[in-house]
């Protein structure tokens, strides 16, 4: 049994071979019929004629329909002027199952499509959104394991918030009320006290009441943690991790990058280093934009927008205002006011994949922030022990690998960039 891409090639001509699939498209001319299978690998036009088959035969295969499921058997050739250059002469063949009538024959609305997920994956632009999102996520862990950090797991259910009660997740635990995480940082940071350099892939939960097109209520989340890193020690990591992931799409994924329509060139432009730009600076920049923001505005998914359609590489922001950053996050000693930290946002108007910087290492500042963002001590009891035992600077880091796939495939909303899209109108299939 072969995959369609594997024959696809000089070496199989005049070979009879055997292939699985689905049919992809078909039609019939006079006395010939093609069909066109497909199977996870690619696409190739099968041709049916009276040379090989009878009369019976000819009429099943030329009423096949689409997504039905077959097994073929026949001899390769070179013809040019089918789609993928080569056709497979049918000489045998068996159907598996044969549909009536498959849903999705055509552009349909998108809560059509959305209802009928499960079915719509199946297309061939789709599938080469998954196969670019496989290869991110591999080049993610494989850049990680180069550069000697140890992945690790955390639990989702927990009884602390990492980012802010308003958008927790409460479930019922034996009769207790836990919540699904936010963010495995915490965690992490216990484990850089025995591994040094850790990172994950897992969910994440916020209940946010967004509707932007880059919002998921359930999404995946890469996170790292570093013992003895600075914020700019943390930002080159990130960077240099972008570029060899972007290097393994391009390398892997040329052909998927085509189906989707993705232009390859302004992803070979994302080189480290990326620009660093500190948050004031960004503001007054911003009025070039035609933008009227002033210090201390938070930036959202508009704002970001409006900025980063005029970069053509991602930029980091640095020294965000302490307003702005959530409690565990190190203020800069030599700064007032002002936290030393860093989101990385994607050019072309996608805007933040990537949150992170120093942590707060020092107990007495640790717990004045809890205090001042009226946090329950107590929940953070084993948090606060870490700045207690054997205190260390470190920095870590949040991506969201449903947004870093929507950029990279530059995809128009974050809901085409993963198989079962969670947000607050969506929880089926």
């Amino acid at each position: 049994m072969e995959k369609i891409k594997n024959i696809l090639s000089d070496d199989f001509i005049n070979s009879d071979v055997t292939i699985h699939g689905w049919v992809y498209r078909t039609r019939s001319s006079g006395k010939i019929t093609f069909i066109i299978l497909r199977d996870s690998s690619g696409i190739i036009q099968c041709i049916a004629n009276s040379v090989n088959l009878n009369e019976e035969q000819m009429k099943e295969l030329s009423s096949m329909t689409i997504e039905s499921s077959m097994e073929i058997t026949g001899s390769i050739k070179k013809e040019t002027r089918a789609i993928t250059g080569y056709e497979l002469a049918i000489k045998s063949y068996k159907i598996y199952e044969r549909n009536e009538n498959f849903p999705i024959t055509k552009d349909l609305g998108e809560e059509f499509l959305l209802d009928n997920r499960h079915l719509w994956l199946r297309s061939r632009e789709f599938t080469s959104v998954l196969k670019i999102r496989s290869t991110i996520f591999q080049a993610f862990s494989d850049f990680f394991y180069k550069n000697d950090y140890y992945q690790v797991q955390a639990p989702m259910l927990v009884s602390t918030a990492t980012e802010g009660g308003s958008t927790l997740f409460t479930v019922d635990f034996f009769g207790e009320k836990v919540n699904l995480t936010q963010s495995t940082q915490f965690y992490l940071e216990t484990l850089i006290y025995s591994l040094e350099k850790v990172f994950t892939i897992a969910p994440s939960f916020r209940a946010e009441k967004s509707r932007t097109r880059r919002h998921l209520t359930e999404y995946w989340h890469a996170e790292a943690e570093v013992a003895w890193y600075s914020n700019e020690d943390m930002m080159r990591d990130e960077e240099q991790m972008i570029g060899y992931i972007i290097d393994q799409v391009i390398k892997n994924n040329e052909e998927d990058l085509k189906i989707i329509n993705r232009d390859i060139n302004m992803l070979k432009k994302i080189k480290p280093p990326f620009q660093r730009i500190k948050y004031r600076d960004l503001i007054e920049m911003s009025k070039q934009f035609g933008m009227n923001l002033k210090y201390g505005d938070d930036l959202g998914a508009d704002e970001e927008y409006s900025i980063m359609i005029n970069f053509d590489k991602p930029i980091f922001v640095t020294d965000y205002p302490e307003s702005l950053k959530t409690f565990y996050h190190r203020p800069d000693p030599d700064n007032p006011g002002e936290i030393l930290c860093h989101d990385m946002l994607a050019p072309e108007g996608y805007g933040e994949v990537i949150g992170g910087g120093e942590r707060i290492y020092d107990l007495n500042q640790l717990m004045e922030r809890i205090k001042n963002n009226d946090l329950n001590e107590e929940n953070y009891y084993w948090y606060l022990d870490l700045r207690k035992y054997g205190s260390i600077p470190h920095s870590g880091f949040g991506l969201g690998m449903d947004r870093l796939v929507t950029w990279i495939c530059g995809l128009k909303n974050i809901k085409e960039s993963l198989p079962y899209p969670r947000t607050i109108r969506r929880i089926k299939p």
